[in-house]
C-alpha cells in the first residue's frame, strides 16, 4: 500500500462552528500548514496585525474590506488573498463574513519564543476534527 493511501480529511467550511475572531477553529496543523476558520459578524474587525508565517486568506462567504499599508481592497467570496510574512494588514467584515486562513510554514522559525513548544501538531481546544466522513 502506498503511504500516500490515507483516508481523505474534509471538511464543509461553511457549516464548520466557528464563533468570531475569538473563536477561530483550527481544522488541521502540521508542520507545513494551518488551516484555521474564521466567522466575522458585521462590522468585526481582526485589527491591524502581523503573523510571521506566509498567510492566505479566501473569504468563503460575505465580504471584508483588507487593508494593508494605504491600500484598502473589498474581498467578496470567492477572493483570494496573500500576504507576506510580517505584512501588517487588517480585515473587517463588511457582513457577516466566512475567512479560510491558511499559515506556512506552521509555526515559522522565529513563531515562538525560547522555551515554548514548536511542535506543528498542537492543537487548541477548540480544533475541529474533519465534519464529514
Amino acid at each position: 500500500m502506498s503511504r500516500y493511501a490515507a483516508a481523505i480529511e474534509r471538511w464543509h467550511l461553511p457549516s464548520i462552528d466557528a464563533d468570531g475572531r475569538r473563536e477561530p477553529r483550527v481544522l488541521f496543523s502540521t508542520a507545513e500548514c494551518r488551516a484555521v476558520v474564521i466567522a466575522l459578524r458585521d462590522g468585526e474587525e481582526l485589527g491591524q496585525h502581523s503573523v510571521r508565517e506566509r498567510a492566505v486568506l479566501q473569504v468563503i462567504a460575505g465580504s471584508v474590506a483588507i487593508t494593508t499599508g494605504a491600500q484598502t481592497v473589498s474581498a467578496e467570496a470567492g477572493t483570494l488573498v496573500t500576504f507576506e510574512p510580517g505584512e501588517r494588514h487588517s480585515v473587517r467584515a463588511e457582513s457577516e463574513a466566512r475567512l479560510l486562513l491558511l499559515l506556512a510554514p506552521w509555526p515559522a522559525a522565529s513563531h515562538y519564543t525560547a522555551g515554548e513548544s514548536a511542535d506543528p501538531g498542537r492543537m487548541p481546544a477548540n480544533a475541529s476534527t474533519p465534519a464529514l466522513d
